[in-house]
């Protein structure tokens, strides 16, 4: 499991239904929000990257992904600082492996 619940949890004071829609809200925004991502890499739209990125990053932090949310800072960083595309490209699959194996793995804990 390359998540945790711990932040949330901390932010929830046992409250079920915030935690729910937490989870709710990241497998609603974060799998568009990454394909967009994708389609401003391809586009070369460096603002683009950089206001996803920044929006992806609270999401994946919130889960206690800090392995994610280093990639999403770096691909941030440099879509902000117009980096090359091709050095933003090699970061990318690594936010969006575990990206995509989060979604999974929360649709199953939590039966979505």
């Amino acid at each position: 499991m390359i998540y945790s619940l711990d932040k949330i949890n901390e932010m929830a004071e046992g409250d079920q239904d915030f935690i729910n829609s937490v989870v709710a809200v990241f497998l609603e925004e974060v799998p568009q929000d990454l394909e967009e991502l994708e389609k401003a890499l391809a586009d070369k739209n460096h603002e683009r990257v950089y206001q996803l990125a920044h929006k992806i990053k609270p999401n994946v932090d919130l889960l206690g992904m800090e392995q994610t949310r280093a990639a999403a800072l770096e691909i941030e960083t440099m879509g902000k600082n117009s980096a090359s595309i091709d050095d933003i490209e090699r970061v990318f699959p690594a936010l969006k492996t575990d990206i995509v194996q989060v979604i999974s793995e929360l649709k199953k804990d939590f039966n979505l």
